[in-house]
């Protein structure tokens, strides 16, 4: 395939274009959202109605292959809560840190055995002529008792990876982050895919 491939990128959250970029490397070249094309309303029940629904209007507005991806951070103390909702957890327009305290109340008192919960990414490219590539990526893991770390963003200072060291994904390096989380998962998946076409 080489490093001609194109994609525009629905996110305009630089903490994840940078992320993503850093997951493909040089496979692919992101190109940005246009900034005349507004936020896409994320009405869809699924993550990958989302991520569809974002990489529609992206080729819709540009004519060129886009990609999009939605994350769910899915609690089992929470019924699986709160998944789709996982970015407006705290309510419309919620900052990391009101996500993540509402996270700490919502589990306040569950023991860490039952603190298990899991980050799913849906990464999907969607191509001119309507067709798609997707993957997805999983990581299993536990919610913290409380915020530990300074890197990275969203819920990173709660989430443990059950395959890590016992660290949240705010103490590790981007590299170390993305060797284990859910959105390298499903990046490099889509990656491995691409290179099929």
């Amino acid at each position: 395939m080489g490093a001609s491939l194109e994609l525009v990128l629905a996110s305009a959250n630089p903490d994840k274009v940078a992320e993503i970029a850093a997951i493909l490397g040089s496979s692919v070249t992101l190109l940005p959202r246009p900034p005349e094309v507004p936020d896409v309303v994320e009405d869809a029940d699924t993550l990958e109605g989302n991520a569809r629904l974002k990489a529609v209007a992206l080729v819709e507005a540009t004519g060129r292959a886009s990609v999009a991806d939605d994350t769910g951070l899915e609690v089992d103390a929470l019924g699986g809560a709160p998944g789709v909702t996982t970015a407006r957890f705290a309510g419309e327009g919620a900052t990391y840190a009101e996500n993540v305290a509402k996270m700490v109340s919502e589990l306040a008192g569950i023991a860490p055995a039952q603190r298990t919960a899991r980050f799913r990414t849906v990464a999907l490219v969607r191509w001119p002529d309507g067709t798609e590539t997707m993957a997805e990526g999983v990581v299993e893991g536990t919610i913290a008792v409380a915020a530990t770390g300074e890197r990275g963003f969203g819920y990173d200072p709660l989430f443990i990876p059950a395959d890590g060291d016992g660290r949240t994904f705010a103490q590790m390096s981007a590299d170390e982050k993305h060797a284990v989380s859910h959105r390298g998962r499903a990046f490099r998946a889509l990656a491995e895919l691409l290179a099929q076409t």
